[in-house]
């Protein structure tokens, strides 16, 4: 069985049309054609049933096409393995990141990588920490900045950031005098949390839970100025990372958590057991030189 004809018929199969197929292979109809035909006449089966109207997929046919389909990606990963013996020179890399950190660490650390890899080009998307694992499981990423702690199950990670988070309130808030403050404290408090994509959210409420209550969260978001506009008006009182809170450029105050210490742990993730091309090696060997040092 040929691999060429596999793809090609893989590409009938999603399009669901020999004209487009044709067209998107750059080759004719009838030579599509009867490269399908003679799949369908060494397996035995027919794998499309054609009429005017439309090109319906058997049964035998969707089997073919989740082999296909995975014999072509080890196809890609033999091409661009063997191609990764010779060269660290390209390579393209997909990472995401939180929108509550602050990026330009992590921008100068992909400019030093650039500096000495030219030629490889990222991706950058901001999002969640839950977000971003998803997007690493399914492979939509190479790698994630999470708070952790993270699905380890199925990741591999290295911490960069050990830090505690810090009570974020209004300069008239009457707790504002005080150098720490016991998180049993903030009971009766209204609190603006990040939305539901977000590790950090998980990690105060279950510092709350732990201490015996409900944290009365009023608004919820996915931006960190909204979250610190509000604070600042008076809506409510927030928990941040140390390093975050100290970049708030509102009429904010901030106070230590002494009861208990809240932990904010950052880690560079990826998925755990998945192939790793050269360049991503060598990026997780860079990125782990150069971010921990820093700690």
């Amino acid at each position: 069985m040929d691999i060429k004809h596999l793809q090609y018929f893989a590409e009938v199969a999603h399009t669901g049309s020999f004209t487009h197929a044709a067209e998107n292979l750059y080759i004719t109809q009838p030579a599509l054609s009867r490269i399908i035909k003679s799949l369908e006449d060494e397996l035995g089966v027919p794998l499309f049933i054609r009429s005017r109207k439309e090109l319906i997929i058997t049964d035998a046919g969707h089997i073919l096409y989740k082999h296909a389909k995975l014999i072509e990606k080890q196809v890609r990963l033999l091409e661009t393995e063997l191609g990764n013996l010779f060269t660290l020179k390209k390579g393209h890399i997909r990472i995401g990141l939180p929108t509550i950190i602050n990026s330009f660490f992590f921008s100068q650390l992909i400019a030093s990588f650039h500096n000495e890899y030219p030629e490889v080009t990222f991706q950058l998307e901001e999002d969640g920490s839950k977000r971003i694992e998803e997007k690493i499981v399914s492979d939509k990423l190479d790698f994630g900045v999470v708070v952790l702690p993270a699905k380890h199950d199925v990741l591999d990670y290295f911490t960069f950031v050990n830090e505690n988070l810090k009570v974020v309130v209004p300069p008239s808030h009457p707790l504002v005098n005080k150098a720490e403050i016991s998180l049993k404290e903030l009971k009766d408090e209204k609190f603006i949390l990040f939305n539901q994509d977000f590790s950090l959210r998980n990690l105060i409420l279950t510092a709350c839970d732990s201490t015996g209550f409900r944290p009365r969260i009023v608004s919820e978001t996915s931006q960190l100025d909204f979250i610190e506009e509000m604070v600042a008006s008076g809506l409510g009182i927030t928990l941040l990372p140390e390093s975050i809170s100290q970049e708030l450029t509102s009429d904010v105050q901030t106070i230590a958590v002494a009861n208990p210490i809240i932990e904010w742990n950052l880690a560079i993730i990826w998925k755990k057991d998945a192939y790793l091309s050269q360049i991503n090696k060598e990026f997780i060997r860079f990125a782990k030189k150069k971010l921990i040092r820093n700690i």
